[in-house]
C-alpha cells in the first residue's frame, strides 16, 4: 500500500539573535513557544519551536539561532517564502501590528527581523484553533502553516517528484497534498536569479512533511531510495522521527512522524518554559546552560 503525506509538519529556518527571535515569533506573531531545546548535533545552539497550543503538526516553525553568522542569500534551490494561515477578515489587524507589512493578493508579505520572507494569508474555514493564550485575540490568531514557495532552476524535475513519487496533485506552479487546511501547499517558481541561494541567517533550512507513523516513514524511505535519492537513516528528534533527502532542485525535504509530540517530556500546560534535552545530553545540562544565552518570554519571564 502506497504511504501518504498529510501536509506540512514544520518549517525550520536559521535565525540570528535568539532573544530577538522569541520576541518576534512569540510576541509580535503571538505563536506559542512550545519547546526550548538545542540542536542535537550542536548542543551549544538553541533549537526553538513555535506553534499552536500543543505544537500540532502543521502549525510549527522552528529555528536554529546562530548569533553573529552571515546573512543568507535568496536564490535557486531555496524556500523563497513561508505563508501562515489567518482567519478571514483579520488582515487589517495584522497590517497595523507588523511594521513594513505590504498587501499582496489575499495576504500580507513582510520580513522577520533576520530578513526571512513571510506571508499571512486569509483562509476562510480554517478551524485550527491557533494559540489563544498569547497576546493575539483569538479571532485574529495564526492558525498554522499555509504554504511554502520554492525557487527552482529546473522546476520540471521537482514537479515530477511531487506528482509521481510524493502524491501531490496540481499543475503549473501550485501543488497540494493532504486536506484543505493541512498546510500542504507548494508554489513552484522558476528562480528569477541563476545563482544558487546560500542558507544562513534569515533563510529556511528545510521543510518537513507529515506521515502517519513509523511504518509509513520506512515505506517513504524505501520509495525515495528506489528513485535514486540519497535518504538519511531514521533520526530520533524526541518529538518526532525524521528522514531527510534533497529534492532535485536542492531544497532539503524531511518526512516526520506525527508522534510522539511535544508533551513527551513536559506537561502540555508547561510547554516551552524550561530547557529540555534528549537523554544522551542530560548529563551535560549544566555545561550546556552555561553556553546558551539566557532568554526571557515576551511577558518578561526568564527562559528556560
Amino acid at each position: 500500500m502506497t504511504p501518504r503525506l498529510s501536509g506540512l509538519h514544520h518549517v525550520t529556518a536559521i535565525a540570528g539573535d535568539p532573544q530577538t527571535n522569541v520576541d518576534f515569533y512569540a510576541g509580535t506573531l503571538g505563536l506559542r513557544l512550545v519547546k526550548v531545546t538545542v540542536n542535537f548535533d550542536d548542543p551549544g545552539t538553541y533549537h526553538l519551536y513555535y506553534g499552536d497550543g500543543t505544537g500540532a503538526p502543521g502549525t510549527i516553525l522552528t529555528f536554529f539561532p546562530w548569533p553573529g553568522a552571515t546573512k543568507g542569500r535568496l536564490g535557486a534551490g531555496q524556500v523563497a517564502s513561508t505563508a501562515l494561515s489567518v482567519p478571514e477578515g483579520s488582515l487589517p489587524f495584522w497590517q497595523e501590528r507588523i511594521a513594513g507589512a505590504v498587501p499582496r493578493d489575499s495576504g500580507l508579505i513582510f520580513l522577520d527581523p533576520d530578513g526571512m520572507p513571510l506571508e499571512l494569508r486569509e483562509v476562510a474555514g480554517d478551524q485550527r484553533p491557533g494559540w489563544t493564550g498569547g497576546p493575539i485575540p483569538s479571532e485574529h490568531a495564526i492558525r498554522g502553516l499555509h504554504s511554502v514557495e520554492l525557487w527552482e532552476s529546473r522546476p520540471d524535475a521537482t514537479r515530477d517528484l511531487l506528482e509521481r513519487a510524493l502524491g501531490f496533485s496540481g499543475s503549473g506552479a501550485r501543488y497540494s497534498v493532504g486536506d484543505e487546511f493541512s498546510g500542504g501547499l507548494i508554489e513552484l517558481r522558476e528562480s528569477p536569479v541563476a545563482e544558487r541561494g546560500r542558507i544562513s541567517v534569515g533563510s529556511v533550512h528545510h521543510i518537513a512533511w507529515r506521515c502517519a507513523d513509523d511504518a509509513s516513514q520506512l515505506a517513504w524511505q524505501g520509495l525515495m531510495m528506489e528513485r535514486g535519492l540519497h535518504v538519511s537513516p531514521v533520526m530520533d528528534r524526541q518529538y518526532f522521527r525524521s528522514i531527510y533527502f534533497r529534492e532535485p532542485g536542492g531544497v532539503l525535504f524531511e518526512i516526520a512522524t506525527d508522534a510522539p509530540g511535544f508533551a513527551a517530556d513536559e506537561p502540555q500546560d508547561a510547554l516551552g518554559r524550561t530547557l529540555r534535552l534528549p537523554p544522551w545530553l542530560r548529563p551535560r545540562l549544566d555545561e550546556i546552560r552555561r553556553t546558551l544565552e539566557p532568554l526571557r518570554s515576551p511577558a518578561g519571564v526568564s527562559l528556560p
